[in-house]
Protein backbone atom coordinates (compact mmCIF):
# COMPACT_ATOMS: atom_id res chain seq x y z
CA UNK A 1 0.00 0.00 0.00
CA UNK A 2 1.42 3.40 -1.03
CA UNK A 3 1.62 6.31 1.50
CA UNK A 4 -1.21 8.35 -0.16
CA UNK A 5 -3.24 5.24 0.11
CA UNK A 6 -2.45 4.84 3.53
CA UNK A 7 -3.96 7.98 4.77
CA UNK A 8 -7.32 7.81 2.42
CA UNK A 9 -7.94 4.67 4.45
CA UNK A 10 -6.82 6.68 7.61
CA UNK A 11 -9.17 9.65 6.81
CA UNK A 12 -12.36 7.14 5.95
CA UNK A 13 -11.43 5.15 9.58
CA UNK A 14 -11.67 8.12 11.19
CA UNK A 15 -14.96 9.70 9.26
CA UNK A 16 -16.82 6.33 9.93
CA UNK A 17 -15.90 6.54 13.69
CA UNK A 18 -17.22 9.80 13.85
CA UNK A 19 -20.02 8.95 12.31
CA UNK A 20 -20.84 5.92 14.74
CA UNK A 21 -20.04 8.03 17.73
CA UNK A 22 -22.51 10.55 16.41
CA UNK A 23 -25.27 7.89 15.74
CA UNK A 24 -24.35 6.49 19.43
CA UNK A 25 -24.83 9.76 20.95
CA UNK A 26 -27.71 10.44 19.28
CA UNK A 27 -29.13 7.06 20.43
CA UNK A 28 -28.81 7.72 24.03
CA UNK A 29 -29.58 10.95 23.68
CA UNK A 30 -33.20 10.20 22.42
CA UNK A 31 -34.93 8.72 25.45
CA UNK A 32 -34.11 12.14 27.67
CA UNK A 33 -36.00 14.58 25.05
CA UNK A 34 -38.98 12.13 25.45
CA UNK A 35 -38.78 11.70 29.23
CA UNK A 36 -38.24 15.44 29.25
CA UNK A 37 -41.52 15.93 28.12
CA UNK A 38 -42.92 14.17 31.15
CA UNK A 39 -46.02 11.76 30.48
CA UNK A 40 -49.06 11.86 28.71
CA UNK A 41 -51.92 12.07 31.69
CA UNK A 42 -55.40 10.75 31.00
CA UNK A 43 -58.04 11.11 33.62
CA UNK A 44 -60.85 8.72 32.82
CA UNK A 45 -64.27 7.38 34.97
CA UNK A 46 -65.80 4.06 35.18
CA UNK A 47 -69.76 3.34 35.09
CA UNK A 48 -69.13 1.81 38.35
CA UNK A 49 -69.58 2.48 42.09
CA UNK A 50 -65.52 2.06 44.03
CA UNK A 51 -66.39 -0.68 45.95
CA UNK A 52 -67.50 -2.81 43.06
CA UNK A 53 -65.01 -5.07 41.52
CA UNK A 54 -65.76 -3.82 38.46
CA UNK A 55 -64.22 -0.43 39.14
CA UNK A 56 -61.34 -2.75 40.22
CA UNK A 57 -61.04 -4.27 36.82
CA UNK A 58 -60.97 -0.64 35.55
CA UNK A 59 -57.86 0.27 37.94
CA UNK A 60 -56.73 -2.65 37.06
CA UNK A 61 -56.73 -2.04 33.43
CA UNK A 62 -55.07 1.32 33.64
CA UNK A 63 -52.42 0.28 35.76
CA UNK A 64 -51.54 -2.23 33.12
CA UNK A 65 -51.64 0.43 30.69
CA UNK A 66 -49.05 2.59 32.94
CA UNK A 67 -46.56 0.14 33.58
CA UNK A 68 -46.48 -1.16 30.38
CA UNK A 69 -45.81 2.45 28.46
CA UNK A 70 -42.87 2.43 31.93
CA UNK A 71 -45.00 5.88 32.68
CA UNK A 72 -45.17 7.56 29.17
CA UNK A 73 -48.73 7.34 29.98
CA UNK A 74 -50.57 7.37 33.25
CA UNK A 75 -54.09 6.78 33.02
CA UNK A 76 -56.45 7.84 36.66
CA UNK A 77 -59.84 6.05 36.85
CA UNK A 78 -62.96 7.82 38.73
CA UNK A 79 -65.47 5.80 39.86
CA UNK A 80 -69.11 6.74 38.73
CA UNK A 81 -70.85 10.53 39.10
CA UNK A 82 -67.26 11.45 39.65
CA UNK A 83 -67.34 13.61 36.64
CA UNK A 84 -70.70 12.64 34.94
CA UNK A 85 -73.83 9.93 36.09
CA UNK A 86 -72.71 6.76 34.30
CA UNK A 87 -75.39 6.43 31.36
CA UNK A 88 -73.63 9.70 29.90
CA UNK A 89 -70.21 8.23 29.89
CA UNK A 90 -70.08 7.65 25.68
CA UNK A 91 -71.08 11.26 25.47
CA UNK A 92 -68.32 12.88 28.05
CA UNK A 93 -66.16 10.69 26.27
CA UNK A 94 -66.57 12.00 22.73
CA UNK A 95 -67.00 15.73 23.99
CA UNK A 96 -63.55 15.31 25.57
CA UNK A 97 -64.56 15.64 28.87
CA UNK A 98 -62.88 13.24 29.91
CA UNK A 99 -60.14 11.54 28.08
CA UNK A 100 -61.76 7.42 28.72
CA UNK A 101 -63.72 5.72 30.42
CA UNK A 102 -64.30 2.21 31.31
CA UNK A 103 -68.40 0.30 30.89
CA UNK A 104 -70.46 -1.59 29.18
CA UNK A 105 -72.07 -1.21 25.72
CA UNK A 106 -75.70 -1.71 26.98
CA UNK A 107 -75.46 1.44 29.21
CA UNK A 108 -75.16 3.27 25.77
CA UNK A 109 -78.82 1.58 24.33
CA UNK A 110 -80.78 4.79 24.12
CA UNK A 111 -78.16 6.27 21.57
CA UNK A 112 -78.28 2.98 19.23
CA UNK A 113 -80.48 -0.04 19.73
CA UNK A 114 -77.95 -2.25 18.02
CA UNK A 115 -75.46 -1.37 20.45
CA UNK A 116 -77.06 -4.00 22.41
CA UNK A 117 -76.41 -6.97 20.50
CA UNK A 118 -72.75 -6.65 22.03
CA UNK A 119 -74.14 -8.43 24.92
CA UNK A 120 -77.46 -7.81 25.63
CA UNK A 121 -78.99 -11.53 24.66
CA UNK A 122 -78.37 -14.97 24.63
CA UNK A 123 -75.59 -14.50 21.95
CA UNK A 124 -77.36 -17.33 19.43
CA UNK A 125 -75.56 -19.59 21.97
CA UNK A 126 -72.14 -18.15 22.35
CA UNK A 127 -70.34 -17.28 25.51
CA UNK A 128 -69.05 -14.46 26.04
CA UNK A 129 -65.30 -15.28 24.75
CA UNK A 130 -67.00 -16.71 21.43
CA UNK A 131 -68.43 -13.34 20.93
CA UNK A 132 -64.83 -11.88 21.50
CA UNK A 133 -63.25 -14.22 18.87
CA UNK A 134 -66.95 -12.92 16.37
CA UNK A 135 -65.83 -9.28 17.37
CA UNK A 136 -61.98 -9.44 16.64
CA UNK A 137 -61.93 -12.22 13.70
CA UNK A 138 -65.56 -12.41 12.30
CA UNK A 139 -65.92 -8.22 11.28
CA UNK A 140 -67.45 -7.54 14.68
CA UNK A 141 -65.44 -4.54 15.41
CA UNK A 142 -65.91 -2.81 11.87
CA UNK A 143 -69.29 -3.12 12.29
CA UNK A 144 -69.04 -1.58 15.97
CA UNK A 145 -66.69 1.20 14.14
CA UNK A 146 -69.49 1.42 11.43
CA UNK A 147 -72.00 2.11 13.97
CA UNK A 148 -70.38 4.42 16.39
CA UNK A 149 -69.37 6.63 13.14
CA UNK A 150 -73.65 6.01 12.57
CA UNK A 151 -74.06 8.30 15.68
CA UNK A 152 -71.01 11.00 15.75
CA UNK A 153 -69.30 9.47 18.56
CA UNK A 154 -66.00 10.71 18.43
CA UNK A 155 -64.33 7.85 20.38
CA UNK A 156 -61.96 4.86 19.95
CA UNK A 157 -63.38 1.58 21.31
CA UNK A 158 -61.72 -1.26 22.52
CA UNK A 159 -64.01 -4.75 23.91
CA UNK A 160 -62.47 -7.10 26.79
CA UNK A 161 -63.10 -9.18 29.77
CA UNK A 162 -65.46 -11.75 28.88
CA UNK A 163 -67.98 -12.11 31.52
CA UNK A 164 -69.56 -15.39 32.69
CA UNK A 165 -73.56 -16.07 32.54
CA UNK A 166 -75.27 -13.19 34.36
CA UNK A 167 -78.07 -14.10 37.26
CA UNK A 168 -81.54 -13.83 36.21
CA UNK A 169 -81.84 -11.66 39.59
CA UNK A 170 -82.77 -11.18 43.12
CA UNK A 171 -86.35 -11.45 44.09
CA UNK A 172 -88.52 -11.91 46.77
CA UNK A 173 -89.65 -15.51 46.31
CA UNK A 174 -88.41 -17.57 43.65
CA UNK A 175 -89.34 -17.70 40.28
CA UNK A 176 -91.23 -20.77 39.04
CA UNK A 177 -92.78 -19.89 35.51
CA UNK A 178 -92.93 -17.18 33.14
CA UNK A 179 -95.84 -15.55 34.48
CA UNK A 180 -94.16 -15.02 38.07
CA UNK A 181 -92.61 -12.30 35.95
CA UNK A 182 -95.58 -9.98 35.40
CA UNK A 183 -95.96 -6.95 36.65
CA UNK A 184 -92.98 -6.98 38.98
CA UNK A 185 -91.33 -3.73 38.59
CA UNK A 186 -87.85 -5.28 37.48
CA UNK A 187 -84.38 -3.54 37.18
CA UNK A 188 -82.07 -4.37 33.69
CA UNK A 189 -80.75 -2.37 30.58
CA UNK A 190 -80.01 -2.72 27.15
CA UNK A 191 -82.59 -5.02 24.81
CA UNK A 192 -83.34 -6.86 27.64
CA UNK A 193 -85.59 -4.11 28.87
CA UNK A 194 -87.94 -5.15 25.86
CA UNK A 195 -87.05 -9.06 26.53
CA UNK A 196 -88.61 -8.35 29.99
CA UNK A 197 -91.39 -5.89 29.58
CA UNK A 198 -92.15 -8.43 26.70
CA UNK A 199 -92.53 -11.28 29.20
CA UNK A 200 -94.64 -8.51 31.25
CA UNK A 201 -92.64 -6.92 33.67
CA UNK A 202 -92.46 -3.25 34.90
CA UNK A 203 -88.26 -2.27 33.95
CA UNK A 204 -86.43 0.47 35.05
CA UNK A 205 -82.95 0.96 33.74
CA UNK A 206 -80.79 2.07 36.43
CA UNK A 207 -77.01 2.17 36.95
CA UNK A 208 -75.19 -0.29 39.08
CA UNK A 209 -74.84 1.69 42.05
CA UNK A 210 -78.71 2.89 42.24
CA UNK A 211 -80.14 -0.83 42.24
CA UNK A 212 -80.24 -1.42 46.14
CA UNK A 213 -81.69 1.97 47.37
CA UNK A 214 -84.44 1.61 44.77
CA UNK A 215 -85.41 -1.86 46.46
CA UNK A 216 -84.98 -0.84 49.91
CA UNK A 217 -87.23 2.20 49.14
CA UNK A 218 -89.58 -0.06 46.93
CA UNK A 219 -89.66 1.49 43.53
CA UNK A 220 -88.03 -2.05 42.40
CA UNK A 221 -89.67 -5.61 43.23
CA UNK A 222 -86.37 -7.45 41.80
CA UNK A 223 -83.49 -6.16 39.78
CA UNK A 224 -80.43 -8.17 38.24
CA UNK A 225 -76.62 -7.02 38.07
CA UNK A 226 -74.05 -9.06 37.16
CA UNK A 227 -72.37 -11.21 39.76
CA UNK A 228 -72.01 -12.63 42.90
CA UNK A 229 -68.88 -10.37 43.71
CA UNK A 230 -70.51 -6.79 42.51
CA UNK A 231 -74.09 -8.36 44.10
CA UNK A 232 -72.46 -8.54 47.18
CA UNK A 233 -70.90 -5.42 47.16
CA UNK A 234 -73.64 -3.67 46.28
CA UNK A 235 -75.70 -4.77 48.80
CA UNK A 236 -78.54 -6.60 47.44
CA UNK A 237 -78.08 -9.99 50.08
CA UNK A 238 -79.40 -6.81 52.20
CA UNK A 239 -82.67 -6.53 50.59
CA UNK A 240 -83.20 -10.07 49.37
CA UNK A 241 -82.43 -13.23 50.23
CA UNK A 242 -83.22 -15.12 46.83
CA UNK A 243 -81.46 -15.28 43.57
CA UNK A 244 -82.15 -17.09 40.64
CA UNK A 245 -79.16 -18.36 38.72
CA UNK A 246 -79.04 -18.53 34.73
CA UNK A 247 -80.17 -16.73 32.34
CA UNK A 248 -80.29 -15.95 28.73
CA UNK A 249 -80.79 -11.91 28.99
CA UNK A 250 -76.97 -11.03 29.09
CA UNK A 251 -75.28 -14.28 28.36
CA UNK A 252 -72.18 -13.31 26.19
CA UNK A 253 -71.46 -9.89 27.80
CA UNK A 254 -68.01 -7.91 28.09
CA UNK A 255 -66.84 -4.66 29.27
CA UNK A 256 -65.22 -2.01 26.71
CA UNK A 257 -62.99 0.47 27.29
CA UNK A 258 -62.96 3.73 25.42
CA UNK A 259 -60.62 6.56 24.33
CA UNK A 260 -61.17 10.05 23.05
CA UNK A 261 -60.59 9.97 19.39
CA UNK A 262 -58.06 12.51 19.11
CA UNK A 263 -56.47 12.11 22.15
CA UNK A 264 -56.02 8.48 21.26
CA UNK A 265 -54.86 9.02 17.56
CA UNK A 266 -52.27 12.15 18.90
CA UNK A 267 -50.92 9.44 21.38
CA UNK A 268 -47.43 8.40 19.94
CA UNK A 269 -47.61 4.89 17.96
CA UNK A 270 -45.52 2.92 20.36
CA UNK A 271 -47.57 3.79 23.04
CA UNK A 272 -51.13 3.04 20.90
CA UNK A 273 -49.37 -0.50 19.97
CA UNK A 274 -48.79 -0.93 24.05
CA UNK A 275 -52.27 -0.21 24.49
CA UNK A 276 -54.38 -2.36 21.56
CA UNK A 277 -52.08 -5.76 23.18
CA UNK A 278 -52.24 -4.50 26.92
CA UNK A 279 -56.37 -4.66 26.45
CA UNK A 280 -55.70 -8.02 25.52
CA UNK A 281 -53.47 -8.90 28.64
CA UNK A 282 -55.74 -6.98 30.63
CA UNK A 283 -58.91 -9.30 29.39
CA UNK A 284 -57.38 -12.48 30.41
CA UNK A 285 -56.41 -11.41 33.71
CA UNK A 286 -59.65 -10.06 34.47
CA UNK A 287 -60.91 -13.78 33.64
CA UNK A 288 -58.79 -15.13 36.05
CA UNK A 289 -59.74 -12.89 38.95
CA UNK A 290 -63.08 -13.42 38.03
CA UNK A 291 -63.34 -17.22 38.72
CA UNK A 292 -61.15 -16.61 41.52
CA UNK A 293 -63.72 -14.21 43.20
CA UNK A 294 -66.83 -15.01 41.96
CA UNK A 295 -66.75 -18.38 43.38
CA UNK A 296 -65.69 -17.01 46.66
CA UNK A 297 -68.50 -14.97 47.26
CA UNK A 298 -70.49 -16.71 46.03
CA UNK A 299 -69.82 -19.22 48.93
CA UNK A 300 -69.56 -16.59 51.15
CA UNK A 301 -72.91 -15.75 50.26
CA UNK A 302 -74.51 -18.57 51.17
CA UNK A 303 -72.78 -18.98 53.92
CA UNK A 304 -72.92 -15.60 55.67
CA UNK A 305 -75.16 -14.32 54.13
CA UNK A 306 -78.25 -16.77 54.20
CA UNK A 307 -78.63 -16.30 50.54
CA UNK A 308 -80.73 -18.93 49.00
CA UNK A 309 -79.71 -19.82 44.76
CA UNK A 310 -82.22 -21.40 42.40
CA UNK A 311 -81.40 -22.78 39.00
CA UNK A 312 -83.85 -20.65 36.71
CA UNK A 313 -86.49 -23.22 35.40
CA UNK A 314 -86.10 -24.05 32.00
CA UNK A 315 -89.29 -22.87 31.01
CA UNK A 316 -88.21 -19.48 31.31
CA UNK A 317 -85.23 -19.92 29.93
CA UNK A 318 -86.93 -20.80 26.67
CA UNK A 319 -89.61 -18.13 27.01
CA UNK A 320 -86.52 -15.63 27.15
CA UNK A 321 -85.35 -17.29 24.03
CA UNK A 322 -88.70 -16.89 22.02
CA UNK A 323 -89.40 -13.23 23.14
CA UNK A 324 -85.41 -12.42 22.40
CA UNK A 325 -86.31 -13.61 18.72
CA UNK A 326 -89.71 -11.45 18.31
CA UNK A 327 -87.70 -8.42 19.86
CA UNK A 328 -84.56 -8.67 17.46
CA UNK A 329 -87.30 -9.30 13.91
CA UNK A 330 -88.73 -6.11 15.35
CA UNK A 331 -85.64 -4.32 15.43
CA UNK A 332 -83.37 -5.78 12.61
CA UNK A 333 -87.05 -4.31 10.45
CA UNK A 334 -87.11 -0.64 11.88
CA UNK A 335 -82.98 -0.68 12.00
CA UNK A 336 -80.54 -1.72 8.98
CA UNK A 337 -77.70 -1.81 10.83
CA UNK A 338 -78.78 -3.30 13.53
CA UNK A 339 -79.92 -6.65 11.14
CA UNK A 340 -76.74 -6.37 9.54
CA UNK A 341 -74.59 -7.17 12.69
CA UNK A 342 -77.03 -9.45 13.67
CA UNK A 343 -76.73 -11.78 10.45
CA UNK A 344 -72.91 -11.78 11.28
CA UNK A 345 -73.08 -12.65 14.51
CA UNK A 346 -75.29 -15.48 13.22
CA UNK A 347 -73.14 -16.84 10.91
CA UNK A 348 -70.13 -17.03 12.79
CA UNK A 349 -72.33 -18.65 15.78
CA UNK A 350 -73.84 -21.21 13.39
CA UNK A 351 -69.66 -22.23 12.41
CA UNK A 352 -68.43 -21.32 15.75
CA UNK A 353 -70.99 -23.38 18.27
CA UNK A 354 -71.13 -26.01 16.13
CA UNK A 355 -67.58 -26.63 16.60
CA UNK A 356 -67.92 -26.31 20.39
CA UNK A 357 -70.56 -28.96 21.20
CA UNK A 358 -68.78 -31.13 18.97
CA UNK A 359 -65.62 -30.70 20.54
CA UNK A 360 -65.75 -29.67 24.31
CA UNK A 361 -66.44 -31.91 26.41
CA UNK A 362 -69.61 -31.51 29.39
CA UNK A 363 -67.81 -30.91 32.49
CA UNK A 364 -70.78 -31.97 34.65
CA UNK A 365 -69.88 -35.67 34.98
CA UNK A 366 -66.59 -35.07 35.84
CA UNK A 367 -67.95 -32.46 38.40
CA UNK A 368 -70.53 -35.60 39.47
CA UNK A 369 -67.54 -37.37 39.61
CA UNK A 370 -65.57 -35.29 42.15
CA UNK A 371 -67.84 -33.31 43.93
CA UNK A 372 -71.63 -35.13 43.57
CA UNK A 373 -73.26 -36.83 46.49
CA UNK A 374 -71.54 -40.36 45.41
CA UNK A 375 -67.91 -38.85 44.79
CA UNK A 376 -65.51 -41.06 45.99
CA UNK A 377 -62.13 -39.13 47.52
CA UNK A 378 -59.87 -39.09 44.65
CA UNK A 379 -56.94 -38.41 46.56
Amino acid sequence: MTKRSEEKTKTSRRRFLATAAAGATAAVAAPTVVSAQGPINMRWQSTWPSKDIFHEFAIDYAKKINDMTGGDLKIEVLPAGAVVPAFQLLDAVSKGTLDGGHGVMVYHYGKQTALALWGSGPGYAMDANMLLAWHKYGGGKELLDKLYSSIGANIVSFLYGPMPTQPLGWFKKPIAKPDDLKGLKFRTVGISIDVFQNMGAAVNALPGGEIVAAMDRGLLEAAEFNNASSDRALGFPDVSKICMLQSYHQNAEQFEVMFNKDKYNALPEKVRAIIVNATEAASQDMQWKAIDRYSKDYAEMQAKDNVKFYKTPDAVLKRQLEVYDDVVRKKAAENPLFKEIAESQLAFAKRATQWEQDTVVNRRMAFEHYFGPNAKKPI
